[in-house]
């Protein structure tokens, strides 16, 4: 019998599915009867010493089994002598995730037509009818560094130079995405993600992909869906890429550890063809786009070493 984990953070990554599991997590704590422990703080993701040891402090407090989700960037529990949770997490493509947060910031989702004037009332209609074109090719300060850098910090942590595009803090965010997450899924792959949440944590997500292919449940999923979208110049999405190439090399170092964990337990999922990879990378040897067949391993045991990190 693996160990069961009482304390369990997601630290969700603004705009890559968080919405669709935090409803898929409402139910889930009703039916197994953990405490799912969320925030309403939504847009203070960097913390002062003093804030980190506040949360942590009661975070650790909170009634056991339990499941906390906020959007905040990794918080390292043993520096203040807290017990260590279980971190889990989902991220996207840098770039889809970039135009989410575009247009959702401007014009919400299906959930209600103002949704964007509540969320952003100060936005000056100029700067809401902003061609997305023209934020990128002009350089507006949305549309390039450091407000591009955004995935990363949330995996490297509350570190100054976690906030720094640069190569110290990827190596970090790929350090800390080893040695204290349990799972790390692809946005692009979430049924997947979900299959290895019920199998990993199972008092928690037991029975998650079957609430999540319910009718009913795609429907309210469907309300979290940004509206009036538009996709950049094939220019534009260039500039993105090389703006973002950090981004890049994480979300294909994620990508391809998350596919050699579909290998340990014989997942083949249909997936889109994968969008080509930007110019600037040379793909490595181990990288994957589709798990292979390979020789049974100890599934229970690799799993049970991963608790004991």
């Amino acid at each position: 019998v693996l160990p069961f984990p009482s304390q369990v953070v997601y630290n969700r990554v603004g705009k890559c599915g968080s919405r669709t599991v935090v409803l898929l997590l409402r139910i889930l704590s009703e039916k197994h009867g953990f405490n799912l422990v969320t925030s309403d703080i939504h847009n203070k993701t960097r913390l002062t010493k003093n804030e980190q040891m506040e949360l942590i402090k009661n975070i650790s407090t909170a009634e056991q089994p339990y499941l906390f989700t906020r959007h905040v960037h990794f918080l390292n529990f043993s520096r203040f002598g807290g017990d260590q949770p279980v971190y889990i997490n989902i991220i996207r493509d840098p770039v889809n995730r970039f135009l989410s947060n575009y247009f959702f910031r401007r014009f919400g989702d299906w959930r209600g037509e103002q949704n964007h004037m509540i969320r952003t009332p100060s936005m000056r209609q100029e700067e809401r009818y902003l061609d997305i074109n023209v934020c990128i090719l002009e350089n507006y300060p949305e549309c390039s560094n450091p407000r591009l850098f955004y995935i990363i910090p949330y995996f490297c942590g509350q570190h100054p130079r976690c906030r720094e595009p640069g190569e110290w803090a990827l190596e970090r965010a790929k350090l800390n995405v080893n040695e204290n997450f349990l799972l790390v899924g692809i946005l692009e792959e979430l049924e997947d993600v979900l299959l290895l949440l019920e199998r990993f944590l199972p008092h928690y997500f037991k029975d998650v992909l079957s609430i999540y292919k319910n009718p009913e449940h795609r429907k309210l999923g469907n309300l979290t869906v940004t509206v009036k979208k538009t996709v950049p110049s094939p220019e534009a999405i260039q500039i993105l890429y090389q703006r973002m190439r950090y981004e890049y090399e994480f979300y294909y170092y994620v990508k391809e550890q998350f596919h050699l964990l579909k290998r340990k337990f014989g997942l083949k999922s249909h997936i889109r063809k994968p969008r080509p990879r930007p110019k600037f990378f040379i793909p490595s040897p181990l990288e994957t786009e589709e798990p292979i067949d390979d020789e049974e391993e100890d599934d229970e045991k690799w799993l049970e070493d991963i608790y004991k990190r």
